[in-house]
């Protein structure tokens, strides 16, 4: 047998589209004995170093013609594969551990694996994308459809259930319950929630983006980086609610109830709070400019560092409000 190797080590050098990689024959042969790499390096075929010899033993290889390119560079085995993922490949070999990857890269270095037939890093990385399957399945515990055919009967409770990442948007939810649900990242953009009770959910970074939420309950709930932008939250109840990072850019407010609420670096600029109870509300670094205060009540709340820019407060009640 022909072979790039140093005699005293046995060290190949392979090259995979371009990628030079140095192994051992051992690490090819011995974890995968009946793949493609272990069967190039077994000594029942001919493997050329050169250009010349190549094109000259191109009839010895048989099945592997397809797999080695029939231009060798000096010193090393070419295999006409993107070596993107090879040194995964390697490190399976050396230690039959499956890397931890993207679903992407697992899908990339699944169909290296089924060319090389290294069956066993085949069989890992399917059990590892079946398994966050699994997963991802078992942390929504509902669908879409499932929410739409609930949504048919009255009277539809969704308490405590986790629904993060759903995609809502444009339903008719109004009324629903949603209470002590994990609502993280659920897509509520255009969706009527008219009455919806969101008491106590956590509903980190969720979209309402143009949302009907007029005289929803959202008493202690986490909306903590949610996007409210151009909601109606007419008479909505927001007291106790994490609010921080929030943006209700040009949002509707009007006699909304924000008692207590943290507002901290919440982005309120050009937004309708006419007759709202900010009572005790935390406005930090808020962003009010331009919006409508008028006959809002802001009385004893701490508008240090808060933004109000172009903001109309006539008939505000700031009776000890700290400016």
């Amino acid at each position: 047998m022909t072979m790039y190797s140093d005699n005293s080590s046995s060290i190949v050098r392979l090259n995979i589209g371009g990628k030079k990689f140095c192994t051992t024959v051992d690490t090819l042969t011995q974890r995968e004995p009946h793949s493609m790499l272990a069967a190039m390096f077994s000594g029942r075929h001919t493997v050329c170093k050169d250009s010349e010899k190549c094109h000259g033993h191109q009839a010895l290889w048989g099945y592997f013609s397809y797999l080695i390119c029939h231009v060798c560079m000096p010193g090393y085995v070419f295999v006409d594969r993107d070596g993107k993922h090879f040194r995964h490949v390697l490190n399976w070999l050396r230690d039959g551990v499956v890397p931890n990857l993207s679903d992407l890269e697992c899908s990339e270095l699944l169909r290296e694996a089924e060319y090389y037939q290294l069956l066993g890093l085949v069989d890992g990385i399917t059990e590892v994308l079946n398994k966050r399957k699994e997963d991802e399945e078992m942390d929504t515990e509902l669908t879409r459809t499932d929410i739409i055919k609930c949504v048919q009967s009255e009277k539809v409770r969704l308490r405590g259930v986790n629904l993060s990442g759903l995609d809502l948007s444009k339903l008719d939810l109004s009324f629903v319950d949603f209470s002590y649900a994990c609502l993280k990242n659920v897509f509520f953009s255009r969706a009527n929630l008219h009455c919806a009770k969101f008491r106590d959910v956590d509903a980190e970074n969720t979209i309402f983006h143009n949302a009907t939420l007029r005289e929803c309950e959202f008493t202690g709930a986490n909306l903590r980086g949610a996007l409210l932008a151009g909601a109606n939250l007419q008479s909505a109840n927001l007291q106790d609610a994490c609010l921080v990072d929030c943006s209700f850019c040009g949002a509707d407010l009007r006699s909304a109830h924000l008692q207590t609420a943290d507002l901290t670096n919440a982005n309120l600029e050009g937004a309708n709070l006419e007759g709202a109870n900010l009572k005790g509300a935390k406005l930090t670094n808020a962003n009010l400019k331009g919006a409508n205060l008028q006959r809002a009540y802001l009385r004893q709340v701490n508008l240090r560092g808060t933004h109000l820019e172009g903001a109309k407060l006539d008939g505000a009640n700031m009776l000890g409000a700290i400016r």
